[in-house]
């Protein structure tokens, strides 16, 4: 309500004394913190001036390392996978993860807020607008200054993903804006549920209708989805006789749409670990060293798009694709091969080209060379299977 009053012009605003950490994240508009209402009509009298408050978001900030529940030096093994999480994080890209129980897929995901690139002033501040409206906001914490993660079960309902009820409320996708949707068990979500998705994906909102009105909440989010490979999950392992009919692997696999599969920038197998790795005392890379080139390529990418709304390389829309991800002539035909041979959609084509975009950006290049195209294309996946 603070942020609306500042838009529309005015001065200050009065906020009961409990909520003022949280009022004065908002920027140009002084807040009045009133104990009681007798205090303010004391204010107003003339009689008991409130000190007013000017609203700065500095102070909420985090300095230093930040702690986050797992680190990515926890991962044994799985450097293709991680290197695909470190894509995906520097451009804000989706990601598929599939591969047996027990392999890593959750603990990947889980590890990912630790190489994300801090949150800028303005997208924690929607951030907390978001949390704030939802009545989830810590007390002790006003600024929302870390990204989301939210990780909805697999029997969620429509309205409580993408948001409902009689008087809308924002649902997980607005709550993982500017964060990570994570949806573990993918095929076992309903197929309606996972259809709802496509178009938050896209337009990076979702828009609700009711009787009353329409409301548009954002829904900016990073997907990561993982999935056994079947139902019993050991189809394809070399350790693990499979116990699924080949009738029952086709439709676990269908469950998920191919409108929603084209949506997925990155596609990873993640099999088992071997013994070796799984106890190998040689040291892990830890999260602060993939971060570090995380954020060198969110920096390069903000420096691209300054003057717009686009933060990351994912935000891109047909425009910017043709402006930012122009190919060397090598790559130009490696593109044309690939989509002739792997029939890639617009769409996919447009993903690949942004994803080589990103990959550019983590060597520090302008240039999007086949080596980074080549990447970016053994990332892309027309089936599961």
């Amino acid at each position: 309500m603070v942020g609306l009053a500042q838009q529309e012009g005015f001065a200050y605003a009065v906020v009961p004394e409990v909520n003022v950490k949280e009022a004065t994240l908002v920027s140009g508009i002084e807040i009045l913190p009133a104990p009681s209402l007798t205090q303010m009509v004391s204010h107003v009298r003339g009689e008991d001036v409130i000190t007013a408050i000017a609203g700065d978001t500095t102070p909420y900030l985090e300095d230093g390392e930040t702690s986050f529940a797992v680190d990515m030096s926890a991962v044994k093994g799985q450097e293709h996978a991680k290197r695909a999480m470190e894509v995906a994080a520097a451009g804000g890209h989706n990601l598929l993860m599939m591969g047996p129980p027990g392999s890593g897929k959750t603990l990947l995901a889980r590890s990912l807020p630790s190489i994300l690139p801090r949150s800028t002033p303005q997208e924690a501040l929607e951030v907390t607008k978001i949390y704030s409206i939802s009545g989830l906001l810590p007390s002790d914490a006003p600024l929302m200054s870390q990204r989301p993660f939210r990780a909805p079960h697999y029997t969620t309902s429509n309205a409580g993903l993408v948001g409902g009820r009689h008087f809308p409320r924002p649902g997980e996708v607005t709550l993982a804006h500017r964060g990570v949707l994570f949806l573990d068990e993918l095929p076992e979500f309903g197929q309606s549920v996972l259809e709802v998705l496509r178009q938050p994906i896209e337009d990076k909102t979702v828009t609700i209708s009711r009787a009353q009105g329409r409301v548009t909440f954002p829904a900016n989010f990073m997907m990561v989805a993982a999935m056994n490979p079947c139902p019993c999950g050991n189809y394809g392992d070399p350790v693990k006789a499979c116990t699924c009919s080949v009738g029952n692997v086709s439709r676990y696999q269908k469950r998920i749409s191919g409108p929603l599969l084209d949506r997925i920038d990155i596609f990873v197998d993640v099999p088992r670990v071997d013994y070796d790795k799984l106890t190998s005392p040689d040291a892990v890379e830890g999260s602060a060293e993939v971060r570090r080139r995380v954020e060198a390529a969110r920096v390069l990418q903000r420096e691209r798009f300054v003057g717009t709304n686009i933060q990351s390389n994912s935000d891109m829309g047909p425009s910017e694709v043709w402006n930012h991800c122009q190919l060397e002539e090598a790559a130009q035909r490696l593109a044309k091969t690939a989509m002739e041979q792997l029939h890639f959609s617009a769409r996919a084509y447009h993903r690949t080209l942004k994803l080589a975009r990103t990959i550019a950006h983590l060597a520090g290049s302008e240039a999007v060379t086949v080596a980074y195209l080549a990447e970016a294309i053994q990332y892309r996946q027309r089936e599961l299977n």
